[in-house]
């Protein structure tokens, strides 16, 4: 059983909305939750570290790629029960609009694969449907910035 199972509070994450040329940044999770399925980058903060330092180290770690960290894409919640009705993962997570500026894509040590992905591409990933809600968010936001 990890740290992260059986919380005494919720857990802050962080992740991020990569966009480049349209496309964004999608992962396979090495390990739970979700292990197996593919979502957004990201992990839990570290104490001390700022929400943008701890978004950027997440995107290096799981990408290889370095970003510039823009805006809040969506501060949502994610709390996982066991059959017993127990709270087994509670996350608040906070994901943020990436641009990246350097490195190359590749899979980090918490995830098994790592793909850019276009819209129309994103069902043949099943992802779930508040991470492709974020990413419509994400590349909406990337769409005004330009």
């Amino acid at each position: 059983m990890s740290a992260r199972e059986y919380p005494q509070r919720p857990i802050v994450g962080v992740g991020g909305v990569i966009v480049d040329q349209g496309r964004v940044v999608l992962i396979r999770r090495r390990y739970e939750p979700l292990a197996g399925h593919w979502s957004l980058p990201g992990g839990s903060l570290e104490v001390g570290e700022s929400l943008a330092a701890g978004v950027a180290r997440e995107m290096l770690e799981e990408t290889g790629l370095e970003v510039e960290v823009g805006a809040v894409v969506e501060v949502f919640d994610r709390i996982m029960y066991d059959d017993q009705q127990r709270v087994r993962f509670h996350f608040v997570l906070v994901d943020f609009l990436c641009r990246p500026v350097g490195g190359v894509l590749q899979a980090g040590s918490d995830v098994d694969a790592a793909v850019f992905a276009t819209l129309d591409e994103l069902p043949s990933y099943g992802l779930t449907d508040k991470a492709t809600s974020v990413i419509h968010m994400g590349m909406s936001l990337a769409e005004k910035g330009r």
